[in-house]
C-alpha cells in the first residue's frame, strides 16, 4: 500500500480519479506498491509478464522489442508522471506482441496491480476511456518510432537523436556508448560509429570515450 504523498501523484496522474467511487479508490490504494528500480533492471518482459500499469514517480523508462537475433528497437521512453499501460498487456487483450520495459535510470515507480485496474475499468467507463486513449497514444510513438527506421535515413535519425537529447539533459554532451546510441536507434553499433565519424569530420561533433560532445547544432540540425 502506498503513502499520501503518493496517493496525490497517483489522484493527480490519473485523470478519471474523481470520477471514482469512494471503493474503488480505496482498492488502488490498496492494490497499488511503490517500487525502487536500478539503472538497466527489467520492468517487464514480454506479454506472458503482467505486472499491471506503472506510474513513473522518478526517472525514466525504456520500451522497446526484440528481435530473434538480439537487436533492441526502443518505442518510447518515459519520464516523471507519465504512465506505461502496455506493461499491463493482459487487460489489453488487442495486444499481441511483446515490449520490454527497462529503467534507463535508477526509477522510483508506483505500479497498480494488473486485477485491480482491469476490475476498475470494467466497471467505471471514465477509468476504460482513459486506458484506450492512454494505449492510442502510446501505440502512436510506436507507428512514429517504425516510420523513422523505414523511411528516414540514418544520418537524420541520428542528428534528430543527438540534438534531442542535448535538449532533454540541457547539455551539449551526450554522455553514451555508441553501442547504447545502437540500441536506442534499433541499429548496429558500427553503423553508428561510421555515421558519428562523419559528423565529427563534418565538425558538427566531437568524439571521446563514452560520450559525443555538439559543437555545431545549426550544422548538425542541416541534416534534419
Amino acid at each position: 500500500m502506498i503513502n499520501q504523498n503518493d496517493i496525490e501523484i497517483v489522484s493527480k496522474t490519473l485523470t478519471f480519479w474523481d470520477k471514482l467511487s469512494t471503493a474503488q479508490k480505496e482498492l488502488i490504494k490498496k492494490n497499488a506498491n511503490l517500487f525502487h528500480y536500478k539503472k538497466g533492471a527489467l520492468l517487464h518482459g514480454g506479454e506472458n509478464d503482467c505486472i499491471g500499469v506503472l506510474i513513473i514517480k522518478t526517472g525514466t523508462i525504456r520500451t522497446y522489442i526484440l528481435s530473434d537475433e538480439g537487436r533492441e528497437v526502443t518505442l518510447f521512453r518515459l519520464d516523471s508522471n507519465d504512465v506505461c499501460i502496455l506493461s499491463a498487456s493482459c487487460i489489453l487483450q488487442t495486444i499481441t506482441f511483446d515490449v520490454q520495459v527497462e529503467a534507463e535510470t535508477d526509477c522510483d515507480i508506483i505500479q497498480i496491480n494488473s486485477n485491480t485496474f482491469s476490475k476498475i475499468t470494467s466497471e467505471n467507463i471514465y477509468a476504460e476511456n482513459y486506458s484506450y486513449q492512454l494505449t492510442t497514444e502510446r501505440f502512436s510513438d510506436v507507428m512514429w518510432a517504425m516510420q523513422q527506421i523505414l523511411f528516414t535515413s540514418f544520418d537524420k535519425r541520428l542528428a534528430a537523436f543527438l540534438l534531442d537529447e542535448s535538449t532533454k539533459n540541457d547539455s551539449d554532451t551526450i554522455k553514451m556508448t555508441h553501442e547504447q546510441i545502437a540500441k536506442y536507434m534499433g541499429s548496429a553499433r558500427e553503423v553508428v560509429s561510421r555515421m558519428l565519424k562523419y559528423f565529427s569530420n563534418e565538425g558538427c561533433v566531437s568524439l571521446s570515450r563514452g560520450g559525443i560532445h555538439i559543437i555545431d547544432k545549426k550544422k548538425l540540425r542541416s541534416f534534419i
